[in-house]
């Protein structure tokens, strides 16, 4: 019996320990080569550049020589560096493998190319649904004289009249 109890807490522990082998972390250098197929650096820069000419608009008063040295290639890269371990918290090496294979593939780069436009559609989808809805929430409130017409909660009540004091009694007269 203790035979068959050793070899069944082996076989447990080689197990956890094959899987823990297979869900080892990628490297460094695997999760940069993710990033530079979906193009993540080209991305950040570009968001790095709306950035920089966002801040330009509200700061008129710095040079814009200033904004040129603000966008740089090294900025990237740091951001890059930073991001680097996140994936490798979230993300096996065999995870990379499968993502690298499928980023490098047609549909992979048909993704990358498309998902821009597709989000930016989707984002413009999403807002007049949200206006729509908003207007039947409104419209509805409104005929259950939750809302008045103007959309706002009506005043009701003593709260919603300013106080004013009640005249004082006349005084009354001696006869």
């Amino acid at each position: 019996m203790r035979k068959w109890t050793g070899i069944a807490a082996g076989l447990v522990l080689a197990t956890c320990a094959a899987g823990q082998a297979m869900a080892a972390p990628p490297s460094e250098a695997q999760v940069r080569q993710l990033m530079d197929a979906v193009g993540m650096g080209r991305m950040l820069s570009q968001m790095n550049s709306q950035m920089a000419g966002v801040m330009a608009s509200a700061l008129p008063c710095v040079p814009a020589s200033y904004w040129q040295g603000f966008v740089d290639a090294n900025a990237t890269n740091q951001l890059i560096g930073r991001m680097v371990p996140v994936y490798q918290k979230h993300f096996t090496a065999e995870d990379i493998d499968g993502l690298l294979k499928f980023y490098k593939s047609p549909l992979g780069q048909k993704v990358i190319t498309q998902m821009p436009a597709t989000m930016a559609e989707g984002m413009q989808v999403g807002k007049q649904w949200g206006q729509e809805r908003g207007q039947q929430m409104i419209s509805q409130l409104q005929s259950q004289g939750t809302l008045n017409a103007q959309g706002q909660c009506p005043a009701t009540g003593a709260a919603a009249k300013p106080a004013t004091p009640a005249p004082a009694p006349a005084p009354a007269k001696k006869k």
